[in-house]
């Protein structure tokens, strides 16, 4: 009987132990939204949420701009307070608690006006196939996430080369990169942005280096601007 107590016991803890670990990492604080209710809710209201860095883009005169995402949606923090100090600290996969404004610029959502606070926790998403998603009204609900575009092919950026320094050609290097890449018989705009990606990164050498005709698998950030403008941070040629 004692035998039997003591494994019961065992048991007990074991699966008490299970339990803890099992405990939802993504469990937001009083008074915070989920991904849900920010997403419902209106332009310009205030804004409570818990997010993770995935990448920053910028910084300057204390306001830093920033990529985050939970488990269930993404989050850009445009220009929020931040000193220099605190930058340094927003590693990748960093918790943070942010208050700020629900805004929109050219159809890119965003936290505006913010101030943040350092939590405790650390996620980092991996890139979700949105492949399928180019061209249909579902793409727009996974705004500002971090994804993957797989198998499309390099096409003329609009001049016979494979991308354009600036949107129109006209800037040099270490300007944004933008160049054209198609799937299914459609042809997408994607762009290398200078602020998150310069011109000593391997993504901005990389597009550089395509070709028309190449096939590429990519990552990034599904950004918006007057549609659907995916910040990039990976591309291999295949």
């Amino acid at each position: 009987m004692k035998k039997f107590t003591a494994l019961l016991l065992t048991f007990v803890l074991v699966f008490s132990f299970v339990g803890c670990g099992a405990k939802d990492t993504d469990a937001k604080s009083e008074g915070v939204m989920t991904y849900a209710e920010y997403e419902a809710a209106a332009l310009e209201s205030p804004v409570v949420i818990e997010t993770y860095v995935q990448a920053k883009q910028s910084w300057w005169e204390d306001k830093a701009t920033v990529y985050t995402q939970d488990k269930d949606g993404a989050y850009f923090l445009y220009e929020m307070a931040c000193s220099a100090e605190d930058y340094e600290k927003l590693t990748k996969g960093t918790k943070i608690k942010v208050t700020g404004y629900k805004g929109e610029w050219a159809g890119e959502v965003e936290v505006m006006d913010a101030t943040f606070e350092i939590m405790d926790g650390n996620y980092v998403a991996e890139a979700m196939d949105a492949t399928a998603l180019l061209g249909t009204d579902d793409l727009i609900k996974h705004q500002n996430k971090f994804v993957s575009f797989k198998g499309m092919t390099v096409e003329d950026a609009g001049d016979g080369s494979a991308f354009l320094y600036s949107w129109d050609g006209s800037g040099q290097d270490g300007d944004d990169l933008y160049f054209n890449a198609s799937v299914n018989g459609q042809t997408y705009t994607f762009t290398v942005e200078s602020y998150l990606c310069d011109n000593t990164t391997d993504v901005y050498a990389a597009v550089k280096n395509l070709k028309i005709g190449d096939t590429i698998d990519m990552e990034g950030f599904l950004y918006w601007y007057e549609g659907v403008n995916p910040h990039i941070t990976s591309v291999t040629v295949k």
